[in-house]
């Protein structure tokens, strides 16, 4: 292996907990110079304040180290020339799309509605606004943060974006453009930044965003057992290349096999 992607909750931490030895193991790249980059579906966080947790927890990082859903959605608005964005999307998080001219109108013209997850935000009165923007503009492109099904806080399992989204193209009948897991643009996106680098490996709790979609896209995955996995994640027909009790377990594995 030349490379590593790191999923972040579920395999460096849990919610604001650090899984344990995650900050050893990080340091343990650093030092051997191994190129590896942070995906996350997370559109609660900007990038700013992902490097600001992770250092909350002693693992060293820097804005350069981290694919967000965000920065590829941005990648692709500019691709498509597309400017006027209506944004449902954590505050924190609206600092990545200033490039773009903003609307809070469901009237206006709107090329795109770019949806994030907004955890207990979420209302009927949100989403009959978003529904709206998007009827009252047929060309509008709905651009999905991800389509992660769930994920696990500290009080347990919660819902996360991907269910709201199907939501939305049932009712509209639009089809979503993901820039987040499990998209294989979002993998692409990663080996792009990596420098087109060969045998790349993903680790990642989630069997279907993490490990199949990347295995879809050609890459090695490594699940691990914590976070959102569950033993029965094993009785699928998805086939992780390699199963670790954390990522506390990777400098090991690495240097026995990589």
């Amino acid at each position: 292996m030349s490379a590593i992607l790191f999923d972040l909750d579920g395999v460096l931490y849990e919610g604001d907990k650090p899984i344990k030895g995650a900050a050893d193991t990080i340091s343990w790249f650093n030092k051997n110079n191994i190129p590896h980059l942070f995906l996350t579906n997370t559109t609660s966080k900007s990038r700013t304040e992902l490097v600001a947790k992770l250092a909350a927890f002693g693992i060293e990082s820097e804005l350069k180290n981290f694919l967000t859903p965000p920065i590829a959605a941005c990648q692709w608005l500019h691709s498509n020339q597309i400017k006027n964005v209506s944004l449902f999307v954590p505050e924190t998080i609206k600092e990545e799309f200033s490039a773009f001219n903003l609307t809070d109108s469901e009237n206006d013209n709107v090329d795109a509605v770019i949806i994030g997850d907004l955890g207990e935000q979420w209302s009927f009165e949100i989403m009959n606004k978003i529904f709206r923007t998007l009827i009252n503009n047929p060309k509008a492109k709905l651009i999905a943060l991800g389509m992660t099904r769930y994920w696990r806080n500290t009080t347990g399992l919660q819902l996360d974006v991907g269910p709201m989204i199907k939501a939305f193209e049932y009712a509209t009948g639009s089809n979503a453009v993901v820039t987040g897991k499990p998209a294989t643009e979002f993998f692409q996106a990663a080996i792009k930044l990596l420098g087109n680098a060969e045998n790349i490996m993903m680790i990642g709790d989630d069997i279907r965003g993490d490990i199949e979609a990347s295995q879809q896209t050609g890459l090695k995955a490594i699940l691990v057992r914590t976070g959102k996995f569950s033993e029965s994640d094993l009785e699928l027909d998805i086939k992780p290349d390699v199963i670790l009790n954390s990522v506390s377990d990777l400098p090991e594995w690495w240097q026995l096999n990589a």
